[in-house]
């Protein structure tokens, strides 16, 4: 005759819903990641279309013009143009932001300062002809990350700090960190250029969010939502400061080798 099966004491019962909640929680999430990979395809591609259309039918017109167009409408099929181009680069965004929600982190040990040093040459173009004063602090440590992510990080940051501080006559840009007992190393990038009002410091982060100016500086407004997208997938937080004319300063964690 079989026994009956022993009762659940009070801590199995709590790691037996700890299980069963952990399992529905993975499920959850990956049904959400299949979702939003099928939106995002479905959006982009049905965009894209569209923008198809509009970019070919000012051709069309342009053609049926001919000799007919007048300065005034030139100018106007060149500002559709321009915003059907527009629009392309920000589903190119989109696509690159639903990107870094699924891909699968590649972890390895990282040089961080053989990895600033190989940027800064890649960005070299960005401040040829400009006086810059470099600070990289000597003992950058090796980070437990996705290399190729965090090369995307200190592109945006570094991109970012020479482009608000082209107006300056001399550029200052450091690289300090801080090491935490928590085993996480927080670095942060600071420049003296224009800065921004600190009461809309929490639009940094996110999709398109602009604090200038597309006439004063190019850009879609992405690279800061790009680099919370990665650094939240390590497990860390980023987070500015800055002020009206007063430099700029970006901070985020990142897990120590």
């Amino acid at each position: 005759m079989k026994s009956a099966p022993a009762p659940l004491l009070p801590q199995d019962e709590h790691s037996e819903n700890e299980c069963l909640d952990n399992a529905r929680l993975r499920r959850e999430l990956s049904q959400a990641r299949g979702e939003l990979g099928d939106f995002t395809y479905s959006v982009s591609h049905d965009l894209r279309a569209s923008l198809r259309h509009v970019t070919s039918y000012v051709q069309i017109i342009k053609e049926d013009l001919g000799d007919q167009s007048n300065v005034a409408i030139a100018a106007h099929l060149e500002t559709v143009n321009q915003a059907a181009r527009h629009m392309g680069q920000q589903i190119d965004a989109l696509m690159e932001l639903s990107r870094l929600t699924q891909v699968e982190l590649q972890l390895s040990v990282v040089d961080a300062r053989q990895l600033v040093t190989s940027v800064c040459a890649e960005l070299a173009p960005m401040f040829e002809g400009r006086v810059i004063e470099w600070q990289v602090v000597a003992d950058l440590p090796p980070l437990c990350c996705d290399a190729a992510l965090l090369r995307q990080v200190v592109v945006h940051l570094l991109s970012n700090a020479l482009k608000f501080t082209r107006t300056q006559p001399l550029t200052k840009i450091e690289i300090t960190l801080q090491v935490h007992a928590s085993g996480q190393c927080a670095i942060t990038v600071t420049d003296n250029g224009v800065g921004f009002n600190p009461q809309y410091q929490n639009k940094l982060f996110h999709a398109f969010q602009r604090l200038h100016g597309a006439r004063e500086f190019e850009g879609l407004g992405m690279g800061l939502a790009l680099t919370r997208k990665i650094v939240e997938r390590h497990g860390g937080v980023v987070w500015a400061k800055g002020a009206l004319d007063a430099g700029c300063s970006v901070s985020f964690t990142l897990p120590m080798a």
